[in-house]
């Protein structure tokens, strides 16, 4: 007699959670971090993408605050998603954790970047340095959300498909942008499938899966749908401000 059939997470629901978390991300990067630092000298911000931010002033300041956004709005996911088990909270807090790492990484490797901009005129010696910095966080933050993600059960799976749906809605939003192809593979691509590659190999550091599935949920879809409309439409384009 065979038992019940094993329960597993719902493809769909999975996408549009990925959706919401990656597009809230870069927008606390590129209109909280950028665009909070922009007003915050004095400057006029002139216009918003999912892949970059003009502002009126050129400053090192207004380069790393996006970086530091996505650091501070994981640290303020964190403690609720130790409290619950919220795959949605710990997508979030993973993908902010990894794409502000991965910037130290990106731009102490291949000196372009947000942290070329803060360092720039200063000894080269930064970028071995920051490369470094960026490689062991980057390390540290991909095995230390592996242990988070423990009470889901099929984690490869769900991390997956996480992974790709935020590359693709990345590169999708990124190719409507006016700046050209090379804006996004600079900050699209790298952001998404580079600056969260870790989702790739972290689940080896699962220890075990959970039984904690994500159910079909109708709501987080039609959010899903909507911000994927949104963010392709308006922020890929670009949004004069």
């Amino acid at each position: 007699m065979s038992g019940m059939p094993e329960q597993r997470s719902d493809a769909v629901t999975i996408v549009a959670i990925a959706v919401v978390a990656y597009a809230i991300a870069n927008v606390i990067h590129e209109g909280a971090g950028h665009g909070g630092a922009c007003l915050a000298i004095g400057g006029r911000p002139l216009a918003l993408s999912s892949v970059h931010f003009e502002c009126s002033e050129e400053s090192k300041i207004v380069a790393a605050a996006g970086t530091i956004a996505n650091y501070v709005a994981a640290a303020i996911a964190y403690p609720f998603m130790k409290r619950s088990r919220s795959f949605f909270l710990w997508l979030f807090t993973t993908i902010n954790l990894l794409m502000a790492a991965g910037y130290f990484l990106f731009s102490g490797i291949g000196n372009i970047g947000d942290w070329a901009v803060v360092f720039r005129g200063t000894p080269v010696i930064w970028r071995p340095i920051l490369a470094i910095a960026g490689g062991a966080l980057y390390f540290f933050f991909a095995r230390t959300a592996a242990k988070w993600a423990a009470p889901f059960a099929e984690p490869k799976r769900l991390i997956l498909i996480a992974y790709f749906t935020g590359g693709l809605l990345y590169c999708i939003s990124g190719a409507f942008n006016p700046h050209g192809p090379l804006l996004i593979a600079i900050s699209a691509a790298a952001a998404s499938f580079g600056g969260t590659s870790g989702l790739t190999w972290m689940d080896s550091f699962v220890p075990g899966g959970g039984a904690v599935v994500v159910p079909r949920s109708v709501p987080w879809i039609v959010a899903g749908a909507v911000i994927a409309a949104v963010f392709i439409a308006v922020l890929g384009p670009s949004l004069a401000l």
